[in-house]
This record gives C-alpha cells, structure tokens and sequence, in this order.
C-alpha cells in the first residue's frame, strides 16, 4: 500500500474529535472483521505432511518434528536468504527486527516459532549475529521445504511461467538489461543489497507457514505471502498510524537496521 503525503485540511479540536469518533466507528468495524478472519483461519481444514523435511540448526541436524520442540504448534517465517544471497534480504530483515522475544511468550503458549531460509547454516547464523537477533533460525538447505511451500523456484520453473506464488500463477520471467546491471527498479536495488542479480534474487519469496502436531502427525494449516504478510511488518502497523502513514511515493527508503546514514540519538 504506497501514498503520497498531502497535508490535510486544520480544523477545531471539536471537529477534530467529531472525525476521529466517526473513524473509531470504522476501525472497531475493522477488528471485529479481523476477529472473524482469525477464526476462519483456524477453521481451514488441516492437510497431512507425510514427506520427511530435514533443517540445520544450532544443536544440528533436525526433522519438522525436531522444530516443535515439545509443542503441538509451529509457525514459521520463510526469509528470503538463498545460498547464493551474501546477505538477507531488506523486506524480511525489517520485518525480522520485530522476531526478537516473540519466541519466548509464544513458546510458552505451546506454540513454537522459528524462521527459515535456504541459505546454509553459518551464513545465517553470521548474519543472525550481525543483526543482533535472538530468535531461532534454521537452514532448510539443500531440502524441498521452501520449494513444496512456494517460496522458492527453480531457475526452469521462473523462465517456462510455471512459477505458482500467492495462490496464483506468475507470467514467465522476463530478463532485462537493465536488471542484469542493477538497474533502478526495487527488485534491482534489493539484490544489490544481496549481492546477487535479480533473477537469482526474485527465485526466493517471503512467506509464512503454520504447522499442528497431534499423535505424532503434522499437518500443514494455514501459509500466507506477499501482501498477506503486511500484519507481521511491524514497522508497517506504526507507520499506518503515523500523521503521514507509509509516504513511498519515492519508492523503496527502508535499510538494513545497521545500514541507515543517521541513527536515533
């Protein structure tokens, strides 16, 4: 959701809170719709995971099972980190700075979390530290995890159109010159970021899956992408509260935490 900031009309206090009550009417609407989409999630049907999945962690090599560490719920972050990525990319490390401590509270409401990417194992625990981040993360390479869960695609898949992403089908990929060279485009910026080139770049997505656990069966219940991840964007919930919301109108300003020129004092 991109605006442009156009300063709006002064008014009284008086009239100020006849508006804002008036709006207070359409958030609550809102959040009772919000609340009914939440329990619709949990009512989806829930599809057996019969398939061996296998991730590198910290305390080595793990199954699905292994990653819900005694809980009957897993919830898992697909951050975009391919192999051939030199870095994480910016979209998931915003999103990411908002992972810190949400592992313990929901760890102890039987739900474990973790985030995983494709890269190998020390490339994310490198970048983990640079970030200073504390939540788990796990390496689902050189496995099909991300590939069965639609968040990455073979080089064949993305040239063909058989790339299938947020419950849809994607035009084949079309290279062109100017992303070869870093051109000017987001996706152009954020695999300069990664040091790696577009196309390489646009093979790996972000997402989120959710897993349930009963009599020592997993099931898949609920994944979301793209734009359905806009609620876990913290940043992205301050700023649509903020006088002038998300103002993008010059496009991509977000960096690396450790990468912006001025700091808050």
């Amino acid at each position: 959701m991109e605006n442009q900031y156009q300063h709006p009309k002064t008014a009284t206090r008086k009239e100020w809170l006849a508006a804002r009550i008036a709006l207070l009417r359409e958030e609550k609407e809102l959040t009772r719709r919000s609340d009914e989409l939440a329990q619709r999630r949990q009512e989806l049907p829930w599809v057996r995971v019969d398939k061996a999945y296998y991730f590198d962690t910290e305390a080595g090599r793990v199954s699905l099972a292994d990653l819900f560490q005694g809980r009957s719920q897993l919830m898992i972050y697909h951050f975009m980190f391919g192999p051939d990525y030199a870095a994480g990319c910016p979209s998931c490390s915003m999103i990411a700075d908002g992972f810190n401590g949400i592992d313990v509270h929901l760890a102890n409401h039987d739900v474990m979390f973790w985030a995983v990417s494709r890269a190998p194992l020390p490339k994310l625990q490198a970048f983990k530290a640079r970030m200073g981040w504390t939540f788990p993360w796990a390496s689902s390479h050189p496995g099909d995890f991300n590939h069965d869960f639609n968040v990455w695609f073979t080089e064949d898949e993305q040239r063909a159109g058989e790339v299938e992403y947020n419950y849809r089908k994607e035009a084949a990929f079309e290279w062109r010159p100017e992303q070869e060279n870093g051109g000017q485009s987001a996706e152009a910026k954020f695999a300069a970021m990664c040091g790696t080139d577009v196309p390489t770049f646009h093979r790996d997505r972000p997402g989120m899956s959710t897993f349930a656990m009963e009599d020592g069966v997993i099931y898949h219940t609920y994944s979301a992408y793209a734009r359905g991840l806009d609620s876990l964007w913290n940043v992205y919930q301050w700023l649509d509260r903020s006088p002038k919301g998300r103002n993008e109108a010059n496009g991509v300003w977000w960096r690396r935490h450790d990468e912006y020129d001025q700091r808050p004092v």
